[in-house]
């Protein structure tokens, strides 16, 4: 007699056969921060009520002479429209801003449409000639490789180029300068102007909002460019910062370190303008 198979049965699931529930982590929706909230009740406030005098005051004006009030209308409609064309900049430098962090995200999608799609829009607004084979081209990978070797390093070096530019103005800034106050002054200002020379590569022409909002992103892209470079920085620092050097040099041991920092300033510029991810 031949021997039966043996089968042990158990009355409840085995655990491991039980699917494991899987909890999703879902971010809180961004809030507008307080500080953005209070200019923005102050600004209401005071256009509003600006609106509201002037509109008053023309009013006034027409019931003395319609001559008074056509020049009284005429310098409020060209105050006010002044006003608006400068809020109107710093909406578009903002929305262009929005318009990266969109990019970026379909970059960093992994879909192969997103990708493709995003491809081609940032070469129509930076290298046309690439639309062609951008259209042909299904591989995301592909594409990616083709706007990193095209516009983007295109941008990446004529970024390099203003860092440089701003590294020489800095060290013969400061040996000329008589007072280290006015050091600190000059380089805050060439750092602040080349973040919007080299924003303004990548077709962006920000306002006071736009660059606030491009230094923080600034900030944040010079973790990433800093981790990069850290061997030729902390080397570069340890070399300029050298008792016998800065002895013997003066100032321009300190002007060498502020020109490292304007060339690091330009790379993480560009890498917080520039959508494509890094290879």
């Amino acid at each position: 007699m031949s021997p039966e198979p043996f089968f042990e049965l158990e009355e409840r699931a085995a655990p491991r056969l039980e699917p494991v529930p899987i909890t999703l982590a879902i971010d809180p929706a961004p809030r507008t921060a307080t500080p953005m909230l209070m200019l923005a009740g102050v600004s209401t406030l005071a256009i509003g009520f600006a609106g509201l005098g002037a509109a008053n005051f023309v009013i006034d004006q027409f019931a003395r002479s319609v001559v008074l009030g056509g020049v009284t209308l005429g310098v409020t409609m060209a105050g006010f429209g002044l006003v608006g064309a400068g809020l109107w900049r710093e909406l578009r430098a903002l929305f262009a801003l929005g318009h990266v962090d969109h990019l970026r995200a379909d970059f960093q999608s992994g879909e192969a449409g997103r990708i493709a799609d995003a491809a081609r829009r940032w070469a129509a607004e930076t290298d046309p000639t690439l639309l062609p084979a951008l259209r042909q081209i299904n591989d995301p990978d592909a594409a990616l490789a083709l706007v990193r070797a095209g516009p983007g390093k295109r941008l990446r070096e004529a970024a390099d180029a203003l860092g440089r530019t701003a590294s020489v103005q800095v060290v013969a800034g400061i040996a000329a300068m008589p007072s280290p106050a006015l050091d600190v002054a000059l380089v805050t200002w060439r750092g602040v102007r080349l973040v919007r020379q080299v924003s303004a590569l990548y077709g962006m022409r920000p306002g006071l909002l736009g660059t606030i909002s491009l230094l923080r992103r600034t900030a944040l892209s010079a973790t990433v460019v800093g981790a990069v470079e850290f061997a030729g920085n902390t080397a570069a620092h340890a070399l300029l910062s050298n008792p016998l050097l800065a002895h013997a040099l003066g100032d321009l041991a300190g002007a060498g370190v502020a020109a490292r920092r304007m060339t690091v300033l330009a790379r993480a510029t560009a890498a917080a303008c520039d959508p494509v991810p890094p290879a």
